[in-house]
């Protein structure tokens, strides 16, 4: 169900984290752009960690000296000094999540921009090797799962470091005993969550994987829903589904309930802590060594000492997805583009059209030629046919010339240069393709035909497409050039597709054309006028056609006949009929095929 040319489906192995340390750092350096709202955000932690350490030490005060002593108006005095104090605390708690939102917002907006940047230096064979599903699952999941450990979880730690430190602070100030008491759990509270982090790492990251894995394959179903049913798979495609889900369901279980250990062991832990407290701090106050508001303090801070270190380790814990999707969007953004331009690219604006391949070999996987000594020149306004079976290697001509590979060895020259030598973008722009897989974008009839040149007027649009022979069917639909496609074309036959890419390429006017398979989804009737439009179109200047239907190429100034990588057969339509070799045998069984064809029809 995959799409497009080359090897699909291959997957390369997924790979555990590798640097978790450098993939901190990698996000850290996306963050600090967002410096004055993160600096902000940092002055709001402190301001709000200071007044929420204020609490407990007026509420000892307020015990001790107001409370026993009976003072009823010290005491609302005060009460109100400490509703004001949590105000505050509240206020400033929730403009350090606003600005930390935002610094969050920021950085994955542009970590996803650069990802999608990313995804435009990338060559054809790196789409080969991976789901679709796959990497939209990078974009979407793995950088939705940073966005909210970011969102979450930065300031929190910062704020719960703070917490802690100064809780450490104070209560050594009112009483270092107690306070030892209280600080004996910690070590205990490391060791449980270091051990429970370190399990569940490796269950987030088989999550993450997992995860891509359903995305690519939910993906590849529906973009192949057609098929599925017209081999009435559907049962066995439900089956293959059950099974990726089965897995993400467990992993994600496994994942989940080991770090979901950490809430509840953690609690445990602490209660026995706060119990530890209260059991010293009663015998210290029995006998004078601790007043009942410094007890009462200390049970306050007891609590805010440990929520922030349960938080942590909880915070720890989210960072493992968080992490593991991060990596995986590194993995993509480290990937080395195997086709750039060189320092002093040529940058051409225009081409005379002379096109020359000089023995070209070419694999998709090495071991595995694909192409053998392809050797051929074309002189500028010639129509080259390039004719063989399918899989013989057609297609992958036109994407060495298209430089969507390069080629294994040999070489390819346009007007002289070896196209490695051009500016890769300018080489496409001059290269006008229609494809025999056609794609259209979401959007109107228009907008999909004016994609061949941005600037054209719609006079020009409407010009194109009469020449493509598209005219009499658009201008039928409800909203004429107006008409909304749905993505992918979805909404239009095969055949009205392909009349609209041949439309928007020869809207774009390149100096050479590529026409593969255009018109196999066509009707006969319709592709003798496309006939006419593209003999106009291709008048003076270079151009290959591919094409299974043989009637179509028989004015082709040369016919290249191609068979299992190799160019066996090369000259005219009828020097090749004259030979009586392969060409010959293809046109008689075309041509017997459609005489049987016609006799059945009468």
């Amino acid at each position: 169900m995959s799409r497009g040319r080359g090897p699909r489906g291959f997957r390369g192995p997924v790979e555990k984290a590798r640097d978790r340390k450098g993939t901190i750092k990698r996000i850290w350096l996306y963050m600090e752009k967002e410096k004055v709202a993160l600096v902000a955000s940092i002055i709001c932690v402190i301001l709000a960690t200071l007044l929420g350490l204020l609490g407990p030490y007026l509420i000892g005060i307020i015990i001790d000296e107001y409370i026993i002593p009976k003072d009823i108006t010290g005491t609302f005095k005060h009460l109100f000094l400490l509703a004001a104090v949590y105000i505050l605390t509240a206020v400033f708690t929730w403009l350090q999540m606003f600005m930390m939102i935002r610094v969050s917002l920021q950085t994955i907006r542009k970590l996803r921009q650069d990802l999608f940047d990313k995804f435009q230096t990338l060559s054809l064979r790196f789409f080969d090797k991976r789901t679709h599903g796959d990497l939209m699952s990078r974009v979407t999941n793995d950088i939705d799962s940073l966005n909210n450990a970011l969102s979450q979880s930065v300031i929190q730690i910062l704020s719960s470091v703070l917490t802690v430190l100064g809780i450490m602070i104070a209560m050594f100030s009112l009483n270092w005993m107690l306070a030892i008491a209280t600080f004996l759990i910690i070590p205990l509270i490391i060791f449980s969550t270091k051990k429970l982090i370190t399990y569940s790492s490796s269950h987030f990251i088989k999550r993450q994987r997992d995860l891509g894995e359903l995305n690519g394959f939910v993906e590849e179903s529906i973009s192949g829903s057609e098929v599925i049913t017209l081999f009435g798979k559907e049962e066995k495609i439900n089956h293959q589904f059950s099974e990726v889900n089965e897995r993400l369901r467990q992993s994600a279980t496994d994942a989940d309930m080991v770090s979901g250990f950490l809430g509840p062991v953690n609690n445990f832990i602490n209660n026995i802590g706060l119990s530890f407290v209260i059991a010293i701090g009663a015998i210290m106050t029995v006998n004078d060594m601790a007043s009942i508001g410094i007890i009462a303090a200390f049970v306050t801070y007891s609590r805010q000492f440990f929520r922030p270190i349960n938080q942590l380790s909880n915070l720890l814990n989210m960072f493992q997805s968080a992490i593991a999707g991060a990596e995986r969007v590194f993995e993509i953004m480290d990937e080395a583009p195997d086709l750039i331009d060189k320092e002093n690219a040529i940058v051409v604006d225009s081409f005379k059209g002379d096109v020359e391949f000089s023995h070209v070999h070419f694999a998709y996987e090495e071991g595995k030629p694909i192409l053998k000594n392809i050797d051929f020149q074309v002189k500028s306004g010639e129509k080259i046919a390039l004719v063989g079976p399918t899989g013989s290697g057609k297609t992958t001509i036109i994407n060495l010339l298209m430089r969507f590979y390069d080629v294994t060895s040999g070489e390819i020259k346009v007007d002289g240069h070896d196209i490695r030598d051009y500016q890769i973008s300018g080489l496409r722009k001059k290269i006008g393709i229609v494809l025999q897989d056609t794609y259209l974008f979401s959007g109107t009839i228009m907008e999909n035909i004016r994609y061949g040149r941005l600037e054209a007027t719609d006079k020009e649009v409407i010009a194109a497409a009469k020449l493509a022979s598209a005219h009499q069917y658009i201008k039928h639909l409800p909203e004429g050039y107006h008409t909304v496609i749905m993505s992918g074309g979805t909404n239009l036959s095969q055949g009205q597709r392909q009349l609209l890419a041949i439309a928007r390429a020869i809207l774009a006017n390149s100096d050479i054309l590529v026409l593969d398979e255009a018109t196999s989804s066509i009707d006969t009737n319709t592709e003798v006028e496309i006939q006419k439009g593209i003999h106009r179109l291709t008048k003076g200047k270079t151009s290959f056609v591919i094409a299974h239907r043989l009637k179509t190429i028989e004015n082709a100034d040369r016919i290249l006949v191609i068979h299992h990588g190799e160019i066996i057969e090369s000259g005219t339509h009828q020097e090749l009929l004259q030979k009586k070799g392969f060409y010959f045998n293809m046109y008689e069984s075309q041509f017997n095929m459609r005489e049987k064809t016609n006799s059945k029809a009468l």
